[in-house]
């Protein structure tokens, strides 16, 4: 498959690892447990956070996905024998307020706005956060809106939430292009009929199993090029 720019006529983007940084989250849990359990303990945090959102879809369980995180950041600790106060893991999960824009964000989706397009974040984070997100990242003159799993109670992959963002977005899923970092967010967007753009800033793999995305990219510069503007 490949990228069609004529087609576009509204563009959804994921939130964290894709608009921002969550590199700040991982400082805050360096500054509160031993070096030897950092890393480890955040690979299991991120993981265990996604599985939840994923199991919730079939379980009838969902949560806010901050909630859901702080249930991730929890039995992570606890796995690796740490014990900290409800006070520092929420000062650990309120890092997600305050995340930066990586370098290629702003120019690139300005080229991107400036053309005519819309651009929506679509992401599995609540309102709070991603109100969050966008002022302290100073997106809001650029994003048209954000549009929340929250709204609709169930998480990406799930076809649904793609389909709520074409109903909110007013654009057929077919004329929306979907840029995300993770794999399973881009093959949920083409499953739903969306075209994917996976922005591969870490020079991952993709994987194996799945169709290839319509375009892959290293930043919204590329982005915009690719669409002709």
């Amino acid at each position: 498959m490949s990228f069609d720019p004529t087609a576009v006529e509204t563009i959804t983007v994921d939130s964290y690892g894709t608009l921002v940084d969550p590199a700040a989250v991982e400082t805050a849990l360096e500054t509160a447990v031993d070096a030897e359990h950092a890393q480890s303990i955040s690979d299991q945090w991120r993981s265990r956070s996604l599985m939840y959102t994923m199991v919730s879809n079939f379980t009838d369980s969902y949560q806010p996905f901050y909630d859901m995180n702080r249930d991730a950041l929890r039995v992570s600790l606890a796995d690796h024998g740490v014990d900290l106060p409800s006070a520092t893991i929420e000062d650990i999960l309120s890092a997600y307020h305050d995340l930066d824009p990586f370098e290629d964000v702003r120019c690139g989706l300005e080229a991107v706005t400036d053309a005519g397009y819309e651009v929506f974040v679509l992401s599995n984070g609540n309102p709070a956060m991603l109100e969050s997100m966008v002022e302290t990242a100073a997106l809001d003159s650029i994003l048209s809106g954000t549009i929340s799993a929250h709204e609709i109670r169930t998480f990406k992959p799930d076809a649904d939430i793609y389909q709520h963002a074409a109903a909110q977005t007013e654009t057929p899923l077919e004329s929306i292009a979907h840029v995300a970092g993770p794999t399973f967010d881009v093959q949920g967007a083409m499953h739903a009929g969306m075209q994917g753009v996976w922005i591969n800033r870490t020079a991952g793999l993709w994987d194996p199993f799945a169709a290839e995305p319509h375009l892959t990219i290293e930043t919204f510069d590329e982005f915009a090029t690719e669409l002709g503007v």
